[in-house]
């Protein structure tokens, strides 16, 4: 593996990690901005989707909802 490859990679973990907190945090702006032009893995878009539902937030239910999933 690349130092760049796993430079991404940690990018890509810090990225899950800020998404995860904004989503608990109830943060729609951040969560809006965080999500903007992504894409994610099934299992990754139904834990989120979980987090939100914990919140009973639909304006981030909607937002996770609407982010396509990459097969």
């Amino acid at each position: 593996m690349t130092s760049e490859q796993t430079e991404q990679e940690s990018r890509n973990f810090m990225h899950y990690a800020a998404l995860k907190t904004a989503i608990i945090n109830n943060e729609e702006q951040r969560v809006k901005e965080l999500l903007a032009n992504k894409s994610m893995q099934t299992l990754e878009k139904g834990y989120l989707l979980d987090l939100a539902r914990l919140n009973n937030n639909s304006a981030i239910l909607a937002l996770l909802e609407a982010v396509p999933v990459v097969p």
